[in-house]
């Protein structure tokens, strides 16, 4: 295996807020065949741009499951802001120039999507970072504060990310027509480039990521370019126990 080849590494804490323990509960395995973790990491494995794919996680548990089934994990350290600084970590001890983050709560991520950001930055020298966006279809989305937004350039480069509706349309506003407004939802991928992955680090969390608790955030404010591509791809993270029922109804013929 080529060591600069390019590395997904997927950032798996037990605790959640909202949905303790979400990454391997039993119900999903149960139903879907798979847990959650699982269904990540298999997904991403089908990318044909990456050396290898590693779990980075604080939890014995999450370890021990993600070795179960034949991927590969390492242990971090447990007091990290976010899941890029958890990364970092384990970059820190690789040789690849391209780093590809996948969140452990995005089972419908796959390896095009992961190719896709890898591309975005091997062809963009002023990109620091790289990530995907999709078209909002519905006003629901707009509103919803786990749906995050993001608003782009005309080059193609994030402008600003949002739990909130951006851009607010002030006039005769319909999700979807009129306006010459299109929304753009995140998804839950980040390709970054090693040497500012190990910078990240020492960036202090800036005021926007702590109100928004968007960790991207903190590349913006610092002045670094994140490129965004648009795709056709959907990929809905779980976020609340809502999130996670429609998910099993989606897979649980698999």
């Amino acid at each position: 295996m080529d060591r600069n080849k390019p590395v997904v590494i997927i950032p798996a804490r037990f605790d959640s807020s909202r949905l303790q323990g979400k990454l391997i509960l039993q119900e999903v395995k149960d139903i879907t065949g798979k847990y959650i973790i699982e269904h990540v990491y298999q997904n991403i494995k089908s990318a044909k741009r990456i050396g290898k794919a590693i779990v980075a996680t604080d939890s014995r548990q999450i370890y021990d499951i993600v070795k179960g089934f034949g991927g590969e994990a390492e242990m971090t350290r447990g007091e990290y802001h976010s899941g890029t600084d958890r990364i970092a970590e384990v970059a820190e001890r690789l040789d690849a120039e391209i780093v590809v983050n996948v969140q452990g709560d995005e089972p419908e991520m796959n390896g095009e999507m992961v190719d896709l950001v890898i591309d975005l930055l091997e062809k963009d020298d002023n990109a620091a970072m790289s990530t995907l966006a999709s078209r909002v279809i519905s006003p629901e989305e707009v509103k919803d504060p786990n749906c995050v937004k993001v608003v782009l350039d005309n080059d193609g480069y994030a402008l600003y990310f949002s739990r909130s509706q951006i851009p607010f349309v002030r006039d005769n506003y319909e999700c979807g027509k009129g306006n010459g407004i299109e929304f753009l939802r995140h998804l839950g991928i980040y390709g970054y480039r090693r040497d500012f992955l190990l910078r990240y680090g020492s960036l202090l969390p800036s005021e926007l990521e702590m109100a928004e608790k968007l960790e991207q955030l903190r590349a913006l404010s610092n002045g670094y370019k994140i490129k965004v591509a648009i795709t056709d791809y959907v990929s809905c993270g779980i976020n609340t126990r809502n999130d996670l029922m429609k998910f099993i109804e989606r897979h649980k013929n698999d």
